[in-house]
Parts: C-alpha cells; structure tokens; sequence
C-alpha cells in the first residue's frame, strides 16, 4: 500500500467525504481538532458549500450537522486572502441565519463551529493552530460573565461561549512535519498527502485506505489531476503577481530617489542638462517638480 500518495483533504472533501460510508473520515479529524467524539449527521447543503464545475479551486468547504444538532463550517483556502478573518465571521453568521426559521425564539439558534485550513500565512503568528471563543470578562473586576443557574437549566450550557460560534485556524504550511500528538498526525497528513504506518488518530486509518490515488476510477483520476493541474497554476500566477508588484514597487521607489535627488540639484541651482545626465529623468518632469 502507497501511504505517500494520497489524495488531497480538499479535493477529497469534495468528492468522496460527502458519502455517508466516508463520514468517519472527517469525523476523526473532527474528533482530534474539537477534542470530542463528533458524530455526522447529515451534510447540509447551503450557498457556500455547494460544488459548481466552474470554481475556481481555490477554496472549499463543507457544511455538518453532528449528532447533537451543532453545524460545522470545514473551509479550506488554498491561496492568501487578506479579509479572510471576514470571510469567517461572515460564514458563522450566515449558518446561523439559515438555520432558524421567522418566529422561532432565539434559544433555538444553533452552535456553530468554524473550522479553518489554511495554506497561506493568515495574520501574524508562531503556532499553527489557533482557537477562538466567546468570553465576557469585566472591564473593572475582570471577572468572567457566566450563566444564571436557571438559564443553565432551561438552556442546557454551563458558560457563554457554548453559544456562540467557536473558531479554528489550523496554519498548515506552519507545522514543522513533526508529529507528537494524535491531532499532528491529521496536520501532517493535510501538509505531506502522507499517512504513516505508526500513526493511530481516530479516522486516520480509513483516510490510509480510502484516500489512496489508485482507488480512484480513470474518470476521477483525470479530474483530480485537473484539480491539482488547476491549483498549481492559480499557485504560480499569485506568484507572478506578486513578483510583478514587488517590481513596481521597486521601480516606483527608484523613481522617487531620482526625483528627491533632482528637485536637491534643482534647488542648488544646477543646469537642466546635468540633472537629466544625473538622474535620467526627462526635462519635462524636472521642469514640473
């Protein structure tokens, strides 16, 4: 068995996790990341988790219901994205909007989890796993707000932030290929498309079989080599955007020494013809300045 060749986590949550046989899968590394047995119910269809042909293979997602009626938000984003932190709060707001229907009582909005693969550098940052909640803390006695005892009764939470969305950042390209938890072994597997032979975190085991590329049928092997043909040129155009604007910037910074340095000889009286020979710049524009 090839356990170094295995099918990317994105394309496969596309494709084959989606199947109610595969959800252990996505359950175990549910399961690992949320330090919970998570059980799928259903996969949820809504407008930001459906697959059209023409997508632009740069982000996924998909949309769970667990066992305890609680949605989960998986996304993955494969190129940078500088209002992604937007995009997040957005996407735990929109589920929970679509998910209460006009005239049910606000008790019965449900948890969301937000859960976020990333492969570019989101923020700034030295861990690649990042958690955020909901907590209320006093702003003089910095005391944390909690739940009456009647409301934990008639809600079923023990703290606040059982209420509100619950956030995950995993910064894949950020772990150092180094696995000391079970958690690791699913990072390790989302970076290298690798799963060895000694791992043992919940789900992995069936990722090992079913994600292997030789299962695939002809037809879905030349869809996932498209897939990864697609991302590597999305990859490499990004990176020729950005060598082109770091060439602009370069050049424009260039231009504004030049100029700095012709208004200095402009003001110390020297002629025209020296500047232009000096500078490069043309007559026209140290006239201007």
């Amino acid at each position: 068995m090839n356990n170094r060749n295995l099918i990317r986590f994105d394309w496969a949550i596309k494709r084959l996790l989606r199947n109610k046989a595969n959800f252990t899968v996505l359950e175990g590394f549910l399961s690992e990341l949320l330090k919970e047995r998570i059980t799928i119910e259903t996969i949820l269809e809504s407008e930001g988790n459906q697959k059209f042909d023409n997508d632009k293979y740069n982000r996924v997602d998909i949309l769970v219901k667990n066992s305890k009626g609680e949605t989960v938000i998986v996304e993955m984003q494969n190129q940078n994205e500088y209002d992604y932190f937007h995009r997040m709060a957005y996407g735990t707001s929109k589920v929970i909007t679509e998910y209460i229907s006009v005239g049910e009582p606000y008790k019965n909005v449900k948890k969301v989890y937000s859960v976020n693969i990333v492969y570019f550098d989101l923020g700034q940052g030295d861990d690649y796993i990042y958690y955020g909640r909901t907590d209320f803390v006093g702003i003089h006695k910095k005391d944390k707000l909690k739940l009456s005892d009647k409301q934990v009764e008639i809600l079923g939470k023990n703290e606040p932030f059982e209420i509100f969305p619950e956030y995950y950042v995993v910064k894949v390209n950020q772990f150092n290929d180094i696995a000391t938890s079970t958690l690791d072994e699913w990072i390790y597997y989302l970076k290298n498309n690798e799963i060895k032979d000694d791992f043992t975190a919940q789900g992995i085991n069936k990722a090992k079989e079913l994600l292997r590329v030789d299962r695939l049928s002809e037809e879905e092997l030349v869809t996932y080599k498209k897939y990864q043909e697609d991302l590597r040129y999305n990859a490499s155009m990004a990176w020729s955007l950005k060598v082109d604007e770091e060439d602009r910037i370069r050049k424009e910074e260039r231009k504004n020494e030049k100029i700095q340095i012709a208004k200095e000889l402009k003001y110390n009286n020297v002629s025209i013809d020296l500047i232009v020979k000096s500078t490069g710049l043309t007559i026209e524009v140290i006239e201007g300045l």
